[in-house]
C-alpha cells in the first residue's frame, strides 16, 4: 500500500496502516569490551548506561560517540554532530510537553 492510498481510506481504517518510528540516538562510548564473541560497548546517553553491539562499527574507540538503534551501534559521529542532534531531539522532547502527546499526529 503506497503512503498516497492510505489517505484515501475512511479515517477508521486509517490506524491500521499507521507505523511507529525508532530513532537512532547519539551516544559516548565509555567502555568497550567481548561478551559471547561479540565486540560490545557501555554507551553514555547524559548520564544512562546502556550496553551496545559494536560490530557494524569495528573503528569505534572509547570516547567516540555513536547512533545507537536497538541496540546497535550503526554509525559513528563527532562530539558537535552528537550535542546537535540532542539537543533537536530535547526540542522535540520540549514541544510535546508544552503541546501534549500526538501534537504532529493528524486529527481522526
Amino acid at each position: 500500500m503506497t503512503a498516497a492510498s492510505r489517505w484515501d481510506r475512511p479515517p477508521a481504517l486509517r490506524r491500521e496502516c499507521e507505523v511507529e518510528m525508532c530513532l537512532g540516538i547519539p551516544g559516548k562510548i565509555v567502555d568497550i569490551y567481548e561478551k559471547s564473541d561479540l565486540r560490545m560497548a557501555k554507551v553514555d546517553f547524559g548520564g544512562v548506561f546502556r550496553e551496545a553491539c559494536l560490530d557494524y562499527v569495528p573503528e569505534a574507540k572509547v570516547g567516540e560517540y555513536c547512533i545507537i538503534h536497538v541496540g546497535f551501534a550503526i554509525s559513528l559521529l563527532s562530539e558537535k554532530e552528537a550535542r546537535e542532534t540532542l539537543d533537536l531531539l530535547q526540542q522535540i522532547s520540549d514541544i510535546e510537553e508544552e503541546l501534549g502527546p500526538g501534537f504532529g499526529t493528524a486529527a481522526t
